[in-house]
């Protein structure tokens, strides 16, 4: 991986990828395609290597970091998968109550990478769930691309469920102020923007590169929005003008920020696509959010 270097690879590879992580391309396919990126003395095997997520060497705040306290815990979601597997964390020295955030994977479960991003919440002083969808299938497993073939197998209404079942867990935990946001990723930034949709009460949600909902459902949101796009990210960004639109039209409570020359993707740091400046401030930015309307 150290071979390549990220400014040598064309967009039309990150494209490609995207394709392919989100299903549109098959395995078989994506490699013939990306084999006409492999010149110069790249392979595709080494294009591959350079494009996949690198957990080992990416985490910022390990399970075992003694400034925060994380377990595995299980939750009821009756119209959805049943019981669902979560990781909650807190800060290790929290007193009192805490204002709640819902950490909602991309599509392929639970992952190491989310798993970070839950305990960098605590760690900002929020007790967080993250929940797994993949829970009814066994879990995430190990395995992004595997994740990914089994989260397309999940009904995407019980999977809502499940994640409307996690705000109300986190929002009746003892140690939660009833205070509860959401923040997503990718397909979690869609779940986030479906939360805002159906629960009345929700605090904030912050949709990282998520797809929009209907302009008429538009009037059912009540909770503020943080939304973050990326530029070349033509796929989601451009849902965008339509949906600011329908919350200019219906006066509803949101900041919006496209940052710019970044993929979709920017912000998970275990991939080259990740973007060290866009993904700080939005994150940045998005703690400041949650501090305005969760404490």
């Amino acid at each position: 991986m150290n071979q390549i270097r990220k400014e040598d690879i064309r967009q039309e590879v990150f494209d490609l990828y995207d394709d392919y992580a989100h299903n549109r391309l098959d395995r078989r396919d994506f490699v013939q395609k990306l084999s006409l990126y492999a010149v110069g003395g790249l392979t595709v095997p080494a294009l591959m290597s350079f494009l996949m997520p690198d957990y080992k060497g990416n985490i910022q705040i390990r399970a075992d970091d003694p400034r925060i306290k994380s377990e595995y815990i299980k939750y009821d979601s009756p119209k959805g998968g049943g019981t669902i597997k979560a990781l909650l964390s807190k800060p290790a020295d929290a007193s009192g109550k805490l204002g709640g955030v819902v950490v909602v994977h991309e599509n392929r479960g639970l992952n190491p990478y989310i798993e970070d991003v839950g305990r960098r919440a605590a760690l900002a002083g929020f007790i967080s769930l993250a929940p797994d969808a993949l829970t009814p299938l066994g879990g995430y497993p190990g395995d992004d691309d595997k994740g990914r073939e089994m989260q397309s197998k999940r009904d995407k209404g019980e999977m809502e469920e499940d994640f409307i079942d996690a705000y109300h867990y986190l929002k009746n935990h003892k140690d939660c102020n009833g205070k509860v946001g959401v923040v997503g990723f990718c397909f979690g930034g869609g779940i986030a923007n479906m939360m805002a949709v159906r629960i009345p009460d929700l605090a904030a949600a912050v949709p990282f590169y998520g797809s929009q909902p209907a302009a008429e459902d538009v009037p059912k949101i009540h909770a503020p929005l943080m939304l973050h796009y990326a530029s070349l990210d033509n796929r989601i960004t451009g849902g965008w003008p339509a949906y600011e639109a329908a919350l200019k039209a219906n006066g509803k409570k949101y900041q919006a920020f496209i940052y710019e020359n970044v993929n979709h993707g920017f912000h998970n740091d275990t991939t080259p696509r990740y973007d060290k400046a866009a993904a700080e401030l939005a994150w940045n930015r998005t703690i400041n959010f949650f501090k305005e309307n969760l404490t």
